[in-house]
């Protein structure tokens, strides 16, 4: 019912707008690829409702699993060690997947690209239901985590099938969609697995992925595939996914294998050897998996710095809050909440982003997405700054707040990002740019979860004979997202954003007529 309701609040925030259609092919552009070929486009506010519900789907899945931490071992008669490659699988095979995606979506369609991420995503869902070993699970997560692409496709795709007037506003709501799944998706997981088989979740999922498509392929209209013709980058893929493979496993693993062991240190050692490789590949080509001359430009390497450390504070305080609501209360600090209620107590978190996604686009259209990211760095950080007197409180509802300050924050700063991207490079390469950015929170969020996760492992206090986060060690690990939230916004602050000029081809009829920002319309390096 959630999920209907926001594909219901997208609609109606776009309603009076007129029809969008597919984009034409340019003008003087010789061996431009065909518009794919799709139905008759509906209302733009149907079209960014419907990808929004593609965005919630995808967050949705990565929450899934959540509440089933704890029982993996005994579901699937294994150690916790292995039952960890359940959510592991999934982180890994969405950084390998999402710019893959991107460049493809860029070369064949975005629309098609869109379309074709559902299909493991699904597949992984019927997997995963259908597991009763540790090995089968983790095979479909990693299918799942295919998926993932979904979300930098749909926001790219919003360039070429929405009117340009209504761009910030839709981008910030599926920018927002993102929040809005993983808030709904811990009480919807930890309901279903409180009262019926865990496997209704992945059921679910397949459905609801399924029913993506359906809409997909019934209402929104084709994209133009605008990258130069040209040949695949496959070892730029290879190359680009073993690096993100090393470090993420280093990073995401470190601490249970020992940050000084062989194997981690090793992982750190190949990244340094392949980052370095791929990047010398990727400038020999043509056309690139990655144009790293594009993504050095100043505006979007900025604004990729600042994702990583959004991505970083946004994820702080979801390793941190969860616990001190679940925590038992005899601690002192933890509020000894059920899983079912902590999730509750999140959701209206993720709703604030959905809420907030209408004044983070006026506020862009006003000042500018580099003052929208600014503001929401710094609504994070005091929301980080809020909840250093209030732990240890008694209440669930000053956590409430917390989330609620910082999350207002993460949907002025999400909507920002695709939008400070999208005006900095060509759109021949808007969906691989804005993968590239997505990739970059997704590292973020990675570096969260290590370093979060060794501090709370080294303060500790002893609780009948076990060791568990100290409230020092909760107080410390805010404190950090407070300063990584600042951090951001000073990066956001230095971002040079040149002003838009006139139009890359010329004038077009459709929605896909969108300004260029002088730096896109330069000839590559």
């Amino acid at each position: 019912m959630h999920l209907l309701c926001t594909i219901h609040i997208a609609c109606i925030v776009h309603s009076r707008t007129p029809k969008a259609h597919p984009p034409t092919r340019p003008e003087g552009q010789e061996g431009a690829a065909p518009v794919e070929s799709s139905p008759p486009a509906a209302r733009p506010g149907g079209i960014v409702g419907i990808l929004a519900f593609a965005g919630i789907v995808a967050a949705l899945t990565q929450t899934l699993v959540v509440p089933l931490i704890a029982e993996l071992p005994k579901l699937f008669e294994t150690s916790a060690s292995n039952a960890s490659w359940v959510i592991t699988a999934t982180l890994l095979a969405a950084a390998v997947a999402t710019p893959v995606a991107g460049r493809l979506g860029d070369m064949y369609g975005k629309r098609r690209m869109l379309l074709l991420s559902l299909v493991p995503l699904v597949l992984g869902s019927v997997v995963c239901a259908l597991s009763s070993s540790v090995v089968p699970m983790i095979a479909g997560r990693g299918l799942q985590g295919l998926g993932m692409g979904v979300v930098p496709l749909g926001i790219s795709l919003l360039r070429d099938v929405v009117p340009a007037e209504k761009l910030g506003p839709s981008i910030a709501i599926m920018s927002a969609s993102m929040g809005v799944g993983g808030a709904l998706g811990l009480p919807f997981a930890a309901a279903i697995a409180e009262n019926t088989s865990w496997r209704v979740l992945f059921w679910v999922v397949a459905v609801l992925a399924l029913a993506v498509g359906a809409l997909i392929l019934a209402l929104v209209p084709g994209d133009r595939p605008a990258a130069r013709s040209g040949r695949f980058d496959l070892p730029g893929a290879v190359g680009l996914g073993a690096a993100l493979i090393c470090l993420l496993l280093a990073v995401s693993k470190g601490a249970d294998w020992g940050w000084g062991s062989a194997t981690t240190l090793t992982l750190f050692a190949a990244v340094v050897v392949l980052l370095p490789a791929w990047g010398w590949w990727e400038l020999r080509l043509t056309d690139p998996l990655v144009d790293l001359r594009v993504t050095a430009r100043p505006q979007v390497l900025m604004t990729n710095t600042a994702s990583i450390l959004v991505g970083f504070a946004m994820y702080a305080q979801s390793l941190v809050v969860p616990q001190l609501l679940q925590l038992p209360g005899a601690t002192g600090y933890g509020l000894g909440q059920s899983m079912l209620a902590m999730g509750l107590w999140m959701a209206p978190a993720g709703l604030m982003m959905m809420a907030m996604s209408p004044v983070g686009a006026k506020l862009s259209a006003a000042k500018g997405p580099k003052v929208t990211l600014a503001v929401g760095s710094l609504l994070i950080a005091a929301g980080y700054g809020l909840s250093v007197p209030l732990i240890g409180s008694d209440s669930p509802w000053s956590l409430l707040v917390v989330t609620l300050v910082c999350n207002s924050g993460v949907g002025f700063a999400y909507g920002a990002m695709p939008a400070l991207i999208m005006g900095a490079v060509p759109q021949s390469e808007t969906a691989s740019a804005n993968s590239f950015n997505a990739l970059m929170r997704s590292i973020g969020t990675s570096f969260a979860a290590a370093v979060i996760g060794v501090v709370l492992a080294r303060m500790t206090t002893d609780f009948g004979g076990f060791p568990l986060p100290s409230e020092d060690g909760f107080r410390a690990a805010m404190l950090i997202g407070c300063g990584v939230g600042l951090a951001a916004a000073v990066v956001a602050a230095l971002i040079p954003v040149r002003p838009a000029t006139a139009p890359l081809r010329p004038a077009a009829t459709g929605p896909a007529a969108v300004p260029e920002a002088t730096e896109a319309t330069e000839a590559k390096a």
